[in-house]
């Protein structure tokens, strides 16, 4: 809600804490970026220049995230979306970025607010879809295939940086926290909400990972879940840095077994995993994941509910 009063700083309105069904309201007059011209490079050479393996290991992550359809997945993390915005203050004239944005739950909701919103991706099939779901909804979002880790904006661009459950999964996490930093105006929120170290989402990664270690490495990305890691990562570029742990509760219409069937055709780290397994290979790790999700399920109705630990960050920027 927008203080009558006129904000008192860029953090006093509220974000929005309505359903996650876009639909069921018209939107907020939202508006596209008046400073919007050609892309601004990242002026960071020394961090863009990779080595062959970092340039592997993008190609790799790209082409993960682009497996099966995590658009359907983000779905269901929608409701997550609008609490984790429903904690946060920012004014609607505000200029936001969402990091790793997927296909645009964040980002939608923010322009819904007013706010001028851009978003980006690795994954040029979840930017279309994004794209789309903002052109259904006549916003005016400005989502971009981009890396993390040289973003197309110039320096202090945005007032408000997020990212759910994406910038943890950045190949190089020093450099794509520097991009953040670099694009984030002195004074800006930056938001984040990183997986736990413990919990559903890092039982289940280090399974696969524990099953066919050479689809990605997780050690890296659940490592954002800790906030000794956090503290030590964005150290003295932000203040008023506050850690808090919470609680994603998913539910999925479907029985754990169908459950792990759905992450198996759609969510690209499972569905990598299973890439190549024999017939009793495949087997086994089916098996193992339906114990994991049985194991979580809170739900005595057929359905699937899952509370999934992870760690929200929010701070200042310098």
């Amino acid at each position: 809600m927008v203080n009558q009063a006129g904000p008192r700083s860029s953090r006093d309105v509220i974000a929005p804490q309505t359903s996650p069904d876009w639909n069921l309201a018209a939107p907020a007059a939202s508006r596209s970026d008046p400073d919007r011209t050609s892309p601004t490079r990242s002026p960071m050479s020394r961090h863009s220049l990779r080595s062959p393996e970092d340039l592997e290991r993008q190609r790799a992550t790209k082409s993960l995230w682009e497996s099966g359809d995590f658009g359907l997945i983000a779905k269901f993390n929608e409701a997550t979306a609008a609490e984790f915005l429903s904690r946060l203050s920012f004014a609607p004239s505000s200029r936001v970025l969402d990091l790793a944005c997927g296909s645009g739950n964040l980002a939608l909701l923010t322009a819904r607010a007013g706010c001028i919103t851009s978003g980006v991706d690795l994954a040029s099939n979840l930017v279309v879809q994004a794209q789309a779901r903002a052109r259904a909804r006549q916003l005016p979002i400005d989502f971009q295939e981009a890396d993390l880790e040289s973003l197309p904006y110039p320096e202090a661009h945005f007032e408000v940086v997020l990212s759910l459950f994406g910038l943890m999964f950045a190949t190089r996490p020093e450099v794509a926290t520097a991009e953040l930093m670099r694009v984030c105006r002195p004074g800006g929120l930056i938001a984040l909400a990183h997986w736990a170290p413990e919990g559903f989402v890092a039982e289940c990664l280090r399974l696969i990972q524990s099953r066919r270690p050479g689809v990605a490495d997780w050690t890296g990305p659940l490592a954002w879940g800790d906030e000794a890691v956090v503290r030590q990562r964005l150290g003295s570029q932000v203040e008023e840095l506050r850690c808090t742990p919470r609680v994603a509760r998913l539910r999925y219409p479907f029985t754990p077994g169908q459950t792990v069937e759905f992450f198996r055709r759609y969510y690209g780290p499972i569905v990598r995993a299973f890439e190549g397994l024999s017939g009793d290979e495949a087997q086994e790790l089916q098996h193992d994941l339906e114990n994991l999700y049985h194991g979580h399920n809170r739900s005595r109705d057929g359905v699937t509910e899952i509370e999934a630990p992870y760690l929200e960050i929010v701070a200042t920027r310098r």
